[in-house]
């Protein structure tokens, strides 16, 4: 199948993913199964090739979470944050491109959006295993606000004193496990 051809959709499946070149495909399996793999060759080949299925296909929300997913493979983090905020814009009951965004946002430590999206996500789950992921993600995301790792936004400079009782109780309890121990 040639790329042209990969790319044609018909009406029907304007809703769904758009098809997506063989070679894209294989790169994508290799990403999802573990990101480190890719070479950087690899890993911008990717990029352009969906790139070129979003601009042949822009309504596509799945296509854009992809290529977001990609782009921040390939550490472009602005585009990538543009990408799936286009996708959460074109299908806002996307459990997929709202747990992306989030998880972007996580890794990215502005909590309060990653909060926001990753709930949103866990509201779509359609199954126990979305659920899970959701689940999982904001527990990461809170145990990011419990040891103040935040960043960006307002934040009231009494916030240090909070940080300052959280690092004095973890010693303690190390100290505390020490001496028992």
């Amino acid at each position: 199948m040639n790329d042209a051809a990969s790319l044609e959709m018909t009406p029907a499946s304007a809703g769904a993913l758009a098809p997506v070149p063989e070679t894209a495909r294989r790169l994508l399996l290799r990403m999802f199964a573990d990101p480190h793999l890719l070479e950087e060759g690899e890993r911008l080949a990717l990029v352009e090739e969906l790139r070129a299925c979003v601009q042949a296909h822009p309504a596509v929300a799945d296509l854009r979470v992809l290529y977001g997913m990609a782009l921040c493979v390939n550490l472009d983090v602005q585009e990538a944050i543009d990408e799936l905020r286009e996708g959460v814009r074109l299908a806002p009951d996307s459990f997929i491109a709202q747990l992306k965004l989030g998880e972007l946002w996580m890794r990215l430590r502005v909590c309060r959006k990653a909060e926001k999206h990753t709930r949103e996500a866990a509201l779509l789950s359609r199954n126990p295993a979305q659920a899970e992921l959701a689940r999982r993600q904001a527990a990461a995301i809170r145990n990011l606000l419990l040891h103040g790792v935040e960043r960006g936004g307002y934040r009231s400079p009494l916030s240090v004193f909070g940080r300052l009782r959280r690092l004095f109780r973890d010693r303690r309890a190390e100290t505390a496990l020490a001496v028992d121990g």
